[in-house]
């Protein structure tokens, strides 16, 4: 099982991240994931708060990207709805490239309506405008005449390179919609929570396997599974008899560099 390390891009200085990268490859770990969050609602009830500075996931994964040479670069999961599908598809593409097939492109469909909201997206039909924007990314990405007519996303007559050469993507959720966007449009599925709850997200990926055919060129479907919870050898083997490809660590504060370090240097072990 690889093992990876999400949320880092909550510590805004840059020394510390170029420190934490560097430790993080030096240790063994496979990859680096980026959350994302536009912006945060400031009401009582939040679910975090508001003042954490959560840097855009795709400008510190470049970041990340130029302080490494080995890493996988992931996003954990950009809500797609958000972000104009063609202005997306070029900056994967572009970190992709420079990062020398690097990117593992991670999204979702949302959940926080206030954010949503704000951005100007309408949480209904979020969904199927996740999976629109998909295609019309795939389109971009691998056709050799780009084309898309959708509700949302309508083009034609137009290109874009560089094409990627490594890129990969992954679909988080917990639904019936995320598990069949991952099964039929993605690489593999990033999912959370304890062993229970990515055996429940299994199930669901493979009801979704036997109502419609994989695309051949996704290839085999890889797992990986965030815990919310700490983590040890025996928890890890449980994830692994499930079939989880990679575990993704996420450390519960990021306000201490020093403690981010030594969190890293005593999970590396948990690497099988």
């Amino acid at each position: 099982m690889e093992l990876g390390i999400q949320g880092l891009n909550s510590i805004s200085r840059p020394e510390a991240t170029l420190r934490l990268a560097r430790l993080a490859e030096q240790l063994g770990y496979e990859s680096w994931w980026a959350h994302d969050h536009v912006v945060l609602p400031t009401a009582a009830d939040a679910p975090m708060d508001p003042r954490t500075p959560i840097l855009d996931a795709m400008v510190q994964l470049a970041y990340v990207a130029a302080v490494t040479s080995r890493l996988t670069l992931g996003t954990a999961v950009l809500i797609l709805p958000q972000r104009n599908p063609l202005v997306l598809a070029k900056q994967a593409a572009s970190l992709d490239v420079l990062s020398g097939g690097r990117l593992v492109l991670g999204v979702g469909a949302g959940w926080l309506a206030a954010e949503m909201a704000a951005v100007g997206v309408p949480p209904p039909g979020r969904g199927s405008r996740t999976d629109e924007y998909l295609d019309a990314m795939s389109s971009l990405w691998y056709d050799p005449a780009p084309e898309f007519h959708g509700r949302h996303v309508d083009f034609a007559g137009v290109d874009a390179y560089p094409r990627p050469t490594g890129l990969r993507v992954v679909v988080g959720g917990r639904s019936a919609g995320a598990y069949r966007r991952a099964v039929g449009r993605a690489h593999g599925f990033y999912g959370n929570g304890t062993p229970e709850e990515i055996a429940g997200d299994l199930a669901g990926l493979r009801r979704a396997a036997s109502e419609l055919e994989r695309p051949e060129r996704l290839g085999r479907l890889e797992i990986t599974a965030m815990p919310l919870a700490p983590v040890d050898p025996a928890t890890v083997a449980r994830y692994a008899e499930l079939g989880v490809h990679r575990l993704v660590l996420r450390p519960a504060s990021f306000d201490d560099p020093d403690e981010l370090a030594r969190y890293l240097e005593r999970h590396a072990e948990l690497a099988t």
